[in-house]
């Protein structure tokens, strides 16, 4: 509940004046969530698919465009997946090159 001396911030999201601590909070919890390309919320155990053409770094290895990675696993970083792929192991992919399953 909003105290009677909180700031009021307007949220442009539902249209409606909102108090601010509210709005830091809700802002704080979609920056630590993992979302694909699309903004779709990523989970642990979720399946991707590559959005676009990507070269891995240190192998002549290119990962083509729609292939699919299962089990993604989430890190620390909410804008990078941990993932396998039958080619490389301890693959990382940064969220905005995937879409969820």
């Amino acid at each position: 509940m909003a105290n009677s001396d909180d700031e009021y911030v307007y949220d442009d999201v539902t249209g409606e004046w909102r108090p601010a601590s509210e709005v830091a909070a809700a802002a704080a919890a979609s920056q630590t969530m993992a979302r694909d390309a699309g903004g779709n919320a990523l989970a642990d155990g979720d399946s991707v698919t590559l959005i676009k053409d990507l070269k891995v770094k240190g192998t002549n290895t290119t990962i083509k465009q729609g292939t699919v990675i299962r089990s993604i696993r989430l890190t620390e970083n909410p804008e990078e997946i941990d993932c396998r792929h039958e080619t490389i192991k301890g693959l990382v992919l940064r969220t905005e090159f995937v879409r969820k399953r």
